[in-house]
């Protein structure tokens, strides 16, 4: 695996550390109920938060991607995505990504001011969205998802998904060292998916791509702590921490400054060395 990814002024080195991004949702019906429905201001001040919490990127979604959601059309998501994230990029100098399924979106989105793609739909569609991310020349992340949360080896089949995926993106012009691959948590996986995937990380390595994790508030948490979304704090934890013994590079997190201060632990345990 290529230990650093470069676009533009921007560079994510893999390996020494543990990266955070930082999820904003411009939506009024977020699973984790942390939605701000599409307020610019409030998104440009939590992005500041998150970047002096310890944020490395911030990932900004104009569609909520919770079971049983309501689709938004392109014209919405965009109206509710630009103002915010032209404020974003004004307010902090981080990369900023782009969580849409949609290549429309994420083409405009990349003219305003956005710097990588997060697709949660690559391995199901991601022609469109590799032919994007190759001719602007960004990083685009090839999340595994699946209709129907039916396997026959859980493993072995997210492993080959995102393997055909990281073969049409790189097909598509887009180079590996833009590939962040990253199991999907929560996406047509149940409960007991979501955990093997998670007791077993390291073997997604053998894909030789960056790999994202993002567990946090999901509804399995739920289901073992018996709390709402927004009391998940121990359990995204829990998960960060093993998801980074697993192999993980960067993590998608709701509470920054927390997860962050969990990250550094957990990569002074893991890596060849902490930071100071």
């Amino acid at each position: 695996m290529s230990r650093e990814t470069t676009w533009g002024p921007w560079r994510l080195e893999w390996g020494e550390r543990t990266m955070i991004m930082g999820i904003v949702n411009l939506t009024d019906d977020s699973f984790s109920g942390d939605g701000i429905a599409g307020d610019a201001a409030l998104a440009a001040a939590q992005a500041r938060r998150f970047v002096d919490g310890g944020a490395d990127l911030i990932d900004i979604g104009g569609e909520s991607t919770r079971p049983g959601h309501s689709p938004v059309s392109g014209s919405e998501e965009l109206r509710r995505v630009l103002p915010a994230l032209a404020a974003v990029a004004a307010a902090v100098r981080v990369p900023i990504s782009i969580d849409t399924r949609k290549p429309e979106v994420a083409r405009a989105a990349l003219d305003a001011g956005a710097h990588l793609i997060n697709d949660v739909e690559a391995t199901l569609d991601g022609e469109p969205m590799f032919q994007l991310a190759a001719e602007r020349g960004v990083p685009i992340v090839i999340m595994h998802n699946k209709r129907q949360a039916q396997y026959d080896n859980l493993l072995d089949e997210v492993i080959a998904t995102l393997a055909a995926s990281c073969q049409a993106a790189s097909a598509a012009g887009v180079p590996a060292s833009h590939q962040i691959i990253d199991p999907g948590i929560g996406f047509g996986k149940n409960g007991a998916h979501n955990l093997e995937l998670l007791r077993n990380l390291r073997a997604l390595t053998v894909l030789d791509r960056p790999l994202l994790v993002g567990s946090s508030r999901k509804r399995f948490l739920g289901e073992i702590l018996g709390t709402e979304a927004q009391d998940r704090l121990e359990g995204t934890a829990a998960t960060v921490a093993l998801a980074i013994a697993g192999g993980a590079d960067m993590v998608r997190v709701h509470d920054v400054r927390a997860m962050a201060r969990v990250a550094k632990v957990a990569d002074a345990v893991c890596r060849a060395r902490s930071e100071r």
